[in-house]
């Protein structure tokens, strides 16, 4: 490999280390239109072979960095790609470096999740289960307060707590049996503190 080129193969190896084994790592030489090292290939092209890249030999004008893209591998398997240009001391452009992953895994995953949460019907729950699920209402009112709230359960102050179980009172979560309890067992603190907030 081109001395120049070499002092960029560290961080190519890297970077492939860190993304393993979703990524690989291409450094292609501008002036011989090879590729110069390649880490964790799966896209089946090897150190010397063809770059096809001869197009940007002698450009002196080439971004320092190509927006993420597209392409799909020999096995049809998607890929998403960014590419950074390369320099000598002088500024001249002499390599690309490419990083291609593999995006095949997120996009399974992605339409699994997506048909999943749609459900078979995709229709909306039958609310005559939930008619009278007072644990359901009380979950629904604390996400909505937190939300307001910008914060999270775990991070809600004593006057938040205090302030959450009155506005629950308001809306009548106390009336069933054991919803103390559970109002409780949710925010972490003991009935008597509840009870002690409510007077």
């Amino acid at each position: 490999m081109d001395k120049e080129l070499a002092r960029y193969s560290a961080v190519a190896e890297a970077v492939s280390l860190l993304l393993y084994p979703h990524a690989e790592v291409v450094i292609h030489d501008l002036r011989t239109d090879r590729i110069a090292a390649i880490f964790n290939s799966f896209s089946k092209r090897k150190v010397g072979g063809d770059s096809c890249l001869e197009e940007l030999n002698g450009v002196e004008e080439t971004p320092d960095v190509y927006p993420p893209y597209f392409q799909m591998n020999w096995d049809g398997r998607r890929m998403k790609s960014v590419s950074a240009t390369l320099r000598d001391q002088k500024g001249k452009p002499i390599g690309l470096l490419c990083i291609n992953i593999d995006i095949s895994k997120w996009e399974e995953m992605q339409n699994f999740l997506s048909g999943w949460l749609q459900g078979v019907s995709g229709k909306e729950r039958p609310e005559a289960l939930f008619k009278d699920d007072w644990r359901e209402k009380i979950n629904t009112y604390v996400s909505e307060f937190l939300k307001k709230e910008g914060v999270v359960l775990k991070s809600l102050s004593k006057d938040k707590k205090r302030e959450l179980i009155s506005a629950l009172h308001r809306e009548g979560a106390f009336k069933a049996k054991n919803a103390a309890a559970y109002i409780a067992d949710v925010l972490e603190i003991s009935r008597a503190t509840i009870y002690n907030y409510l007077r």
